[in-house]
């Protein structure tokens, strides 16, 4: 180890102690004690999230805990969790999940694009022209919504109502207008019921201690900002950009002396924020990329602009994709409108900028990534950043710092954590794996995980094509063990 000392943030700084950091250079060389937002944002490039927070909306509030609304878009489709049998009825409750049931308000029409209707006579199927249903109210039991056909089968052209015909498990509903009687004022609200995410702020500071003669020395400063006080602060930042991604939230209680028991809070990383997770431990290709802006670009919740923070491997094996066969993927080198210098991948579905994140890499997430929309972060301040300088009693000298009490935190649900380390982040994240080839996926995989097509797939269904998203249930069991039931998610 070298025999070299530095200054430590924390420790003291004297004149003494700072000439023997700096190899004996004389006093009054070193640093004035003023620390500000300039200086705390410099080196931007080696905090890429920090520096995201704050360029984020800030939202002040007046506790250390805080309910996040992460509230996507309005939800476009539902999907039926068992087979409606309708027999020879003209109503029945639609079968759904329970936090599904009540997107259905009475008056709502919804189109079931996987059944085909009938037309106007009620004789004739309309291959290609979906069913549609007419929402009358909600069963008393089980809580579904009841539906009428609005374009179903007729025994005769003057029937008032028409005959539902079946309609299989794991049916896509798509969520329509509702629609009205003649004389119909009175509606039923839509149901936004949104589910809160207790955050907690967390409090973090950094001080200096700098004596009396040491500070007096500073009008012989041939710089503002030196090399003690940057160092400090780059330290600061380094390790709260840490904490941004993968922080653990806690609350617990420590005893002061002389104040009694306090609360200390920690936050959560926003790795583990994710509402969605792309498990890639193949290697990347152009078609996987272009599935990747899909999925980004076209779900309930779309961002204004995408960007890529990724670890140094993910980032290599993305500039060694073979992009020849596609002319259209362009890669260019651009300035953002947050300052840096990023590659700039173009596709048909958005461009995603690409930036490498160091804090990944320190972490030990060298093969992941986290794509954002950059207008979809909330910087949460319960004590806004400010800095302070108090006489230290008994002591010739000044302490200085910085405190700041906030927490970052994803709003909607477009981010994608790439995962490449084939860890298992949150448990409500939504898992998807890239699959390739007409075999469908094992049994020991498909529990808790859904599948991005990049071909179609017969082993799975008949209609799995490429680009679909499929998910797997494991059904019955016996001397054969447990079979895969197979659903389309979207």
């Amino acid at each position: 180890m070298s025999e070299n000392k530095t200054q430590q943030p924390g420790q003291p700084a004297t004149v003494s102690a700072a000439a023997e950091a700096t190899g004996g250079i004389n006093a009054g060389n070193f640093i004035e004690t003023a620390i500000d937002e300039e200086l705390f944002r410099f080196n931007s490039d080696d905090t890429p999230l920090m520096q995201l927070m704050l360029r984020a909306k800030r939202v002040k509030v007046d506790s250390p805990e805080v309910d996040h609304y992460m509230i996507d878009e309005p939800v476009a489709e539902v999907t039926t969790n068992e087979a409606l049998t309708a027999g020879n009825r003209t109503h029945a409750p639609l079968p759904l999940e329970a936090r599904d049931q009540n997107v259905l308000r009475t008056n709502a029409t919804v189109l079931v694009p996987d059944v085909d209707g009938y037309d106007e006579s009620g004789a004739q199927r309309t291959p290609g022209k979906p069913l549609m249903l007419f929402v009358t109210g909600h069963d008393n039991v089980s809580g579904n919504p009841v539906v009428r056909a609005v374009n179903g089968q007729k025994d005769s052209p003057a029937d008032e109502e028409c005959v539902l015909p079946d309609i299989p498990k794991g049916s896509r509903v798509v969520i329509l207008a509702n629609s009205l009687y003649e004389t119909q004022k009175e509606v039923d609200p839509d149901l936004v019921v949104p589910q809160a995410t207790r955050i907690y702020l967390q409090k973090r500071g950094m001080n200096q201690v700098v004596s009396d003669y040491f500070d007096s020395q500073r009008k012989r400063i041939p710089f503002s900002k030196a090399i003690i006080a940057e160092q400090a602060i780059a330290n600061f930042k380094v390790r709260g950009n840490r904490t941004l991604w993968a922080g653990r939230q806690s609350k617990f209680k420590v005893s002061v002396p002389r104040m009694g028991m306090q609360h200390i809070y920690t936050t959560e990383g926003i790795r583990w924020q994710f509402r969605r997770e792309l498990q890639m431990n193949t290697r990347w290709t152009v078609e996987k990329i272009i599935a990747l802006a899909k999925m980004f670009f076209t779900g309930e919740d779309v961002p204004k602009s995408a960007l890529l923070l990724a670890g140094k491997n993910l980032l290599e094996q993305l500039q060694t994709i073979d992009y020849s066969k596609h002319p259209e993927i362009q890669l260019t080198t651009r300035t953002n409108s947050v300052g840096w210098v990023v590659t700039s991948l173009h596709t048909v579905f958005g461009d995603i900028d690409i930036k490498r994140e160091p804090t990944l890499d320190r972490i030990g997430w060298s093969n992941s990534g986290a794509l954002i929309g950059e207008d979809r972060l909330v910087h949460y301040v319960y004590s806004a950043e400010h800095s302070f300088s108090d006489r230290m009693e008994t002591e010739e000298a000044t302490r200085s710092g910085i405190l700041i009490w906030d927490a970052l935190a994803l709003k909607g649900s477009c981010h994608i954590w790439i995962d490449g380390e084939g860890d298992t982040g949150s448990s409500t994240a939504m898992r998807t794996i890239m699959w390739e080839g007409d075999k469908a996926p094992s049994k020991d995989i498909v529990e808790g995980n859904y599948f991005y097509l990049l071909e179609p797939c017969r082993e799975i269904s008949d209609e799995a094509q490429a680009g679909q998203i499929w998910f797997g249930t494991l059904v019955g069991g016996g001397g054969i063990g447990p079979t895969i039931e197979w659903q389309r998610y979207a």
